[in-house]
């Protein structure tokens, strides 16, 4: 398995990988990452490394891109979510130091510490040019409340700041343990004496400092922004500056970066600006190398997604809790492709028991891979299942039985222009088992090579079935047979299912040769 690390990270974190087993490990950079993208199969970034759909063009045995940091903006979601590609980052692994970035520009704004450095190197003494202002008593408003906002809010408070944060995913008691006053943007515009950006870029997001809400600020408000450059009207903010409006603003990030050096906003001396460095610290570089080389590893190894971007993340605790159930899900799935006479119009999940009681987001999405799998080119996994599915105008429902006392299972019914078909099965002895097909009971193993028949219920079918197999050199390993709970009546013999466990697929000649009794209605191979 090759690992292509695109951007240098933490030395740790590229020694972790490289000690695994038949892993090969190519630190490469920016301008030569490129030469290895054909056959790696998961890629470590940073921001520079721009991964579109021209890239996961070039990589196709690629499974997962890491990023080594929280923002994910240099990778199209939508086309890695399109291509079965898990993307992970590691948020709160720069978080303290971007919150220490933050203070420091709040504290070079309010003491014009960069102005009077370069005057005192000049050789002047401006003592009373550069008289400051103190953060205590001042309202600092924080627009995003997460690791990075909280982090900034832990450190403001001990300079004695009052501060309001804004923020809808944060809950009211979240905000109190932090002694913050939530409040809205519009509020936190008008009170804050500073205000600090910690919001993800999204399309409410974006520019969303610009000249209407500049004008709603108070008079001399300074602006930092650590977070995204497209947060921010530049346009809008040079006017702030230029006009008094805004007492400074401290930038840390840029629309495009770098921005060319002749942009009139480094015309603007109430303003400091750093080259994206929030998070630069030896110590976060430290953190988030080893964080996404950890969860690199552990989802090539185990399955289990950490901090993932573009599909629902469980912990290594749930994970061993419910991964049981997303095999057989994905092995139910599988079962059901190769007996269904045509493609799946409507797809129902029918959970029972314990598994009923968790997220089943991705227990649905492995057997909608396994149902999908063999009907397209593309591959279908846990991450674009669902996207798969949307595209090809499926009805998905979920339904959850919690009732005390039924089994552990799992029921996946599948509508086709043919008819109906559904199976289910269940955990047992940590294997995935069948437990019916149609509702008639046949408990078999989800594995290997097996063989499916539907027949009539009468004298001579299961000796004409070992008859035919035993005379084409056909070893039966397993036999499971199972018939509707209603007997022969006026209406015909009763409907029934067996499925053999094979050493190997049954060849076509030979299903040809049970087809020939007209009580056997159905043969199919089934491979897992």
């Amino acid at each position: 398995m090759k690992i292509l690390v695109a951007e240098p990270i933490a030395q740790a974190g590229f020694d972790l990988l490289a000690a695994e087993p038949g892993w090969t490990v190519i630190q490469a950079d920016p301008k030569t990452y490129q030469n290895h993208l054909a056959d790696c199969e998961a890629l470590l970034v940073r921001s520079a490394v721009k991964v579109n759909d021209d890239l996961i063009k070039k990589a196709p045995k690629l499974r997962v891109v890491g990023r080594a940091g929280v923002g994910v903006d240099n990778v199209d979601l939508q086309a890695a979510t399109n291509a079965g590609i898990l993307v992970m980052n590691t948020p709160g692994g720069n978080a303290i130091s971007v919150a220490e970035h933050t203070l420091g520009l709040m504290l070079a704004m309010a003491r014009s510490i960069p102005n009077a450095s370069q005057s005192t190197k000049a050789g002047k003494w401006e003592k009373r040019k550069y008289i400051g202002n103190e953060l205590r008593g001042k309202t600092l408003g924080v627009a995003g409340m997460g690791s990075i906002g909280r982090e900034v809010v832990l450190r403001a408070r001990n300079f004695g700041m009052r501060i309001i944060g804004s923020d809808p995913y944060v809950s009211s008691q979240q905000a109190e343990d932090l002694n913050v006053t939530l409040v809205d943007l519009n509020t936190l515009l008008a009170q804050s004496d500073y205000i600090t950006l910690h919001v993800a870029l999204t399309p409410e997001t974006t520019k969303m400092i610009n000249r209407e809400t500049i004008a709603k600020m108070k008079q001399g408000a300074r602006i930092v922004n650590c977070a995204r450059g497209e947060l921010v009207d530049l346009d809008a903010l040079v006017e702030g500056l230029a006009s008094g409006k805004l007492g400074g603003a401290a930038l840390d990030v840029f629309d495009p970066e770098p921005l060319p050096a002749d942009h009139p906003l480094f015309q603007q001396p109430n303003l400091i600006a750093t080259p994206h460095i929030g998070g630069s610290t030896e110590e976060a570089q430290e953190i988030v190398g080893i964080r996404i080389a950890e969860q690199v590893a552990e989802y090539l190894k185990n399955g289990v997604a950490i901090n993932a971007v573009n599909m629902p993340a469980l912990s290594p605790e749930q994970y061993r809790a419910l991964g049981p159930y997303i095999s057989l899900s994905e092995r139910l799935g599988t079962f059901a492709s190769f007996i269904s006479d045509s493609n799946p119009v409507t797809v129902k999940f029918t959970y029972s028991g314990r598994v009923a009681e968790q997220n089943t987001t991705l227990v649905r999405n492995a057997g909608l891979s396994g149902l999908l799998a063999r009907s397209l080119a593309c591959k279908a996994n846990l991450i674009n299942a669902m996207q798969i599915a949307a595209d090809r105008g499926l009805n998905i429902s979920e339904n959850h039985i919690l009732r005390a006392g039924h089994t552990d299972s799992i029921r996946i019914e599948i509508e086709t222009s043919a008819g109906k078909t559904s199976v289910e099965g269940a955990v047992i002895l940590d294997k995935p088992r069948l437990l019916s097909v149609d509702g008639i009971y046949c408990e078999a193993p989800l594995d290997g090579y097996l063989l499916y028949l539907k027949n009539l219920d009468v004298p001579g079918v299961i000796g004409y079935i070992g008859t035919v197999m035993g005379k084409n050199g056909i070893n039966i390993a397993n036999f499971s047979l199972g018939r509707e709970e209603s007997t022969a009546s006026d209406h015909g013999p009763a409907k029934a299912t067996a499925i053999i466990s094979c050493d190997a697929a049954v060849p076509e000649h030979v299903i040809s040769q049970l087809l020939e009794n007209p009580n056997i209605r159905q043969a199919r191979n089934v491979e897992f």
